[in-house]
């Protein structure tokens, strides 16, 4: 299962283990758990404090267990960790085996003090950029309070389960037998998902933070730019996101960055928030800005957030990226999540055998349509246009496939459903306007990007496509708010030009804040904070 490169890299993380280790497998005479089974005998022969027992008692065949000895602690894991859940599974060990987790003290105490039995599943695809993230958090949960348990569960290979209890998109949990959440999530979100009054205390420690000199909302590439750029320059750099990574954490392959041949969302965001924090940058995720209003009397600007606290500064830098566009059809969001997706690489391997539609013609859409194609029985590609847009490479490779059919000049107008899951759609011919049903059991919706900025209108000046307009110097209709990155309207959406116009946008910040009034602090005395 492991190569000798892995298996010695593997051999490295557990001479970090001081406590003994257990794994418990509970096996069938599938293919899959004879691979389990040499996965998990590998492991074992790489550290004396890692030990393999059997087990004929397991709600799950194959899966296996992850305990510390003599401690009550639940990990589970019902499928086979590799793909982008092997680090999962290394975590998983690590922890078991004492290592201690790179989490704050407070969110630790966090975990602890939860109450009451809490069984957490979650449904994963291997080749899901988000679960293992889900995976991860819950796992560490399980280490730190034996009230809680969590069991990883391929959908791809308990199909049959994921049918049952209705997963098409992953990661999905359930607590205690009940969907609790689907999506990407950080230990602190699902703690305040568990927590109520955490939102409350977490306003309260934004609101007794001191003015700063630039404060950059938005945690994608242009936003990580813009903070580190000013951070540099020595002044109170402030940065609030509603999710760090922004739209790289849904990307999968990366193969276009500048000086790094291959990566991944998730890394290439993880290797952004590290470089953020090694800076004096006062980062404050999982926050949702909801308005902005014009610079007071004392020169400061403040950004009202979703939790109600308040933050001010002498600048601001706008880096809220964009996000998927939605067909804006009936059923579209009746069903979001039960055969209505937007991640092909995640949600793929849950439609294994099953009849898809791909909405868009685009590169991302004929992308996805050829990725679908080795996964499910049939993909209809649905195109606005009369012809597709991808290019032409791509176009070849598509028409190539035999399972793929591509429908031109065809207009969604409503998604189909029947008992809490997809079942077909509708689609308007343009040219003689009949209308047409398909019968389906997913949608993966892939027709562009639309700009987070409805919180700005009225506010600023936003192009027709809602993009903050921006001259060359990243400056906005509004003295001292700059702006950068997929929220814009600077041409061509790439990572590296995000990061590019993040730094500019942060320059063009400081240059503001030297040619202006006085610091931040002075400002604060100006009305009796300090």
């Amino acid at each position: 299962m492991l190569d000798t490169n892995l298996k010695q890299q593997l051999q490295a993380y557990l001479e970090r283990v001081t406590l003994p280790i257990e794994i418990v497998a509970a096996l069938d005479d599938s293919e899959a758990a004879r691979e389990m089974q040499e996965l998990l005998q590998e492991v074992a022969s790489l550290s004396s404090l890692v030990s393999l027992e059997y087990t004929e008692h397991a709600e799950r065949k194959p899966s296996f267990a992850i305990n510390r000895k003599g401690a009550a602690m639940s990990i589970h894991f019902a499928g086979i960790p590799m793909g982008h859940e092997f680090t999962s599974f290394v975590l998983a060990l690590l922890q078991a085996g004492g290592y201690p987790p790179k989490v704050d003290d407070s969110v630790i105490e966090q975990i602890r003090a939860l109450d009451g039995e809490l069984r957490f599943e979650t449904f994963i695809s291997l080749s899901c950029q988000n679960c293992p993230d889900v995976v991860q958090a819950l796992n560490l949960m399980a280490v730190l309070n034996p009230n809680v348990s969590h069991t990883m569960i391929d959908g791809a290979l308990f199909q049959q389960e994921a049918e049952e209890r209705q997963v098409m998109a992953v990661p999905t949990v359930f607590l205690n037998g009940k969907v609790f959440a689907q999506g990407r999530m950080t230990i602190e979100e699902i703690l305040a998902k568990l927590d109520s009054g955490a939102s409350a205390r977490q306003a309260e420690r934004i609101n007794a933070k001191e003015p700063f000199d630039v404060l950059v909302v938005g945690g994608g590439p242009a936003g990580a730019a813009a903070a580190i750029y000013a951070a540099r320059k020595g002044i109170r750099t402030g940065l609030v996101a509603e999710r760090f990574g922004g739209q790289v954490l849904d990307t999968l392959g990366i193969e276009n960055f500048i000086s790094v041949k291959q990566t991944e969302g998730p890394k290439l965001a993880a290797a952004l928030e590290e470089h953020v924090k090694s800076y004096d940058i006062d980062v404050m995720n999982l926050q949702r800005a909801e308005s902005l209003l014009p610079a007071d009397e004392n020169g400061l600007f403040t950004v009202k957030l979703a939790n109600g606290a308040t933050l001010r500064s002498r600048t601001v830098v706008l880096a809220t990226g964009a996000r998927w566009r939605e067909l804006n059809v009936p059923g579209e969001r009746d069903y979001r999540g039960r055969g209505v997706a937007y991640c092909p690489h995640c949600d793929g391997p849950l439609f294994k055998g099953k009849r898809v539609a791909v909405i868009g013609g685009g590169n991302s859409g004929v992308e996805a349509a050829i990725d679908l194609a080795g996964i499910v029985a049939h993909v209809t590609v649905i195109e606005f246009d009369s012809r597709l847009r991808a290019d032409e490479i791509l176009q070849r490779k598509l028409r190539s496939l035999p399972n793929v059919r591509i429908i031109l000049s065809a207009q969604t107008t409503e998604v189909h459903g029947e008992g809490g899951k997809v079942t077909g759609l509708t689609y308007k011919d343009r040219g003689t306007g009949e209308l047409h049903r398909l019968d389906v059991e997913g949608v993966f919706v892939q027709i562009g990007l639309l700009p987070n900025t409805d919180w700005l209108k009225g506010t600023i000046e936003l192009s027709p496509r809602g993009e903050i307009e921006v001259n060359a110097r990243g400056e906005t209709s509004m003295a001292g708010v700059f702006a950068a990155g997929d929220a814009t309207t600077t041409p061509y959406k790439q990572i590296v030009i995000a990061m590019g116009e993040g730094a500019k946008a942060a320059l063009s910040a400081f240059d503001y804040l030297i040619r202006t009034s006085a610091p931040a602090a002075d400002a604060e005395k100006a009305v009796g904070v300090a």
